[in-house]
């Protein structure tokens, strides 16, 4: 698969409505901010966000291999058929 089909493709399903529940992006963004509120300012800030953003590629990551690109379900993720 070339590499703009791949970038194409994860763009596609980050924008998916199956990807994530509503609640779950909800819930994602005001803990986000919260962290943010509370620890700006501070050198903790920038490790708890390095963390994460590690911890969230390796997810992504994760789910990519186990669904073969997004082309079959697995956990949460349930493939749409077209």
């Amino acid at each position: 698969m070339p590499f703009s089909e791949i970038i194409k493709r994860e763009i596609e399903v980050a924008f998916s409505k199956h990807s994530q529940p509503v609640w779950f992006r909800i819930v994602k963004y005001i803990v986000l901010t919260v962290l943010i509120y509370f620890l700006w300012g501070t050198d903790t800030l920038w490790t708890v966000l390095l963390v994460l953003l590690i911890l969230s590629l390796c997810l992504h990551f994760w789910y990519r291999y186990k669904t073969k690109g997004w082309t079959q379900s697995y956990g949460m993720w349930k493939y749409p058929k077209k």
